[in-house]
């Protein structure tokens, strides 16, 4: 049986673990279609979705070691009490947050919240993923190199250290070389979690069949399809102008951090009582808004060489392998060196 629900409630409060009966927890890989499949999430009656698509809680909180109270009182407080509200008609909570893939053992306490929890893996060819995933990084300001290239070559220092941004968010996913190590992920989540409670999705699929995919993802949720769901393709690749400008107005400085960040990042790191006045802060992300449309350009998606693609393939063949096996399907087409593929 499916689940049907009405639409939210007006009830203020934020949402407590007892308003959910379980999650869902789109958990990765980056630039893997994760954004339409959070999307398909968003747009049911029954599901309570957060403030913010990637909240990244408990990839950066080690809750393992608390007692089942404990565990309660830090998640109702940080992560339900900061993210979600309460809506009685929505039963079943999502997460969206790509790094989870990348943290399995720290899925645990979930289950002991939800045991009835699902996790939806979103997997992609790393030929094109990885230069995708790339390019998402210099648009965010988090990359300083402006070629996929000069940044697969930096890994070996990155995996010291060194070469780094010191204003980025998250130097993990500048380790192209463990992105895309998808074997090992998944083995490690399915031994988590349980492979039973996890649905592969792959991006050749999604693209192909959008509605064909979100009536797997609906069964795999226990959900009714909702009709009118939108099935358009999402998050199209942009470029830059200047580089320097986008590391300033989407990863500025200290000194300006409170004044040109989001409210919505903000909310994730828990710094919304820190910010700037309201009007002040109002007439700044307006300026910064129409900076950052006239900084972005249409730009044509990179093409790999065939000596990066051969490098690419020699790191990770053996992980491709290995997912393969895993989830029973077919990936030997992935990572084929060839010269005209692009992100």
């Amino acid at each position: 049986m499916g689940i049907t629900a009405a639409g939210p409630s007006s009830d203020a409060r934020p949402a407590s673990i007892g308003d959910f009966d379980r999650f869902i927890f789109v958990v990765g890989a980056p630039r893997c279609g994760t954004t339409t499949l959070s999307r398909f999430l968003k747009e049911h009656p029954a599901i309570n979705f957060p403030a913010l698509k990637e909240p990244h809680y408990f990839a950066l909180n080690d809750l393992r070691g608390l007692s089942d109270e404990e565990l309660r009182k830090r998640v109702e407080a940080e992560f339900l009490g900061r993210f979600f509200r309460h809506q009685p008609s929505r039963r079943i909570g999502a997460d969206c947050s790509v790094t989870y893939l990348y943290t399995p053992e720290l899925m645990e306490p979930i289950l002991r919240l939800w045991p009835d929890s699902r996790f939806i893996i979103a997997l992609r060819d790393p030929l094109t993923m990885l230069p995708s995933l790339h390019r998402r990084l210099v648009f965010i300001g988090d990359e300083q190199f402006p070629t996929f290239a000069k940044a697969w070559a930096a890994v070996p220092d990155r995996a010291q250290g060194r070469r780094i941004h010191r204003r980025c968010s998250d130097p993990r996913f500048l380790r192209y070389d463990e992105a895309g190590r998808f074997g090992t992920y998944v083995e490690r989540l399915f031994s988590v979690v349980g492979k039973e409670r996890c649905l592969p999705v792959i991006f050749d699929d999604l693209s192909m069949d959008p509605e064909g995919q979100y009536r797997r993802v609906m069964d795999f949720c226990g959900l009714e399809p909702v009709r009118g769901t939108d099935f358009s393709a999402q998050r199209t690749g942009k470029g830059v102008r200047f580089h320097w400008l986008q590391r300033l107005l989407k990863r500025p400085p200290t000194s300006l951090r409170n004044y040109l960040v989001t409210d919505l990042h903000l909310k994730r790191t828990g710094d919304d009582d820190e910010a700037a006045g309201a009007a002040a802060r109002g007439k700044i992300m307006s300026v910064r808004k129409r900076l950052l449309r006239w900084n972005r350009v249409a730009q044509p998606a990179e093409r790999v060489s065939p000596t990066v693609q051969r490098q690419v393939r020699a790191q990770l063949k053996q992980e491709i392998d290995r997912l393969g096996r895993l989830i029973d399907r077919d990936l030997t087409h992935w990572l084929q060196p060839d010269d005209e593929k692009a992100t």
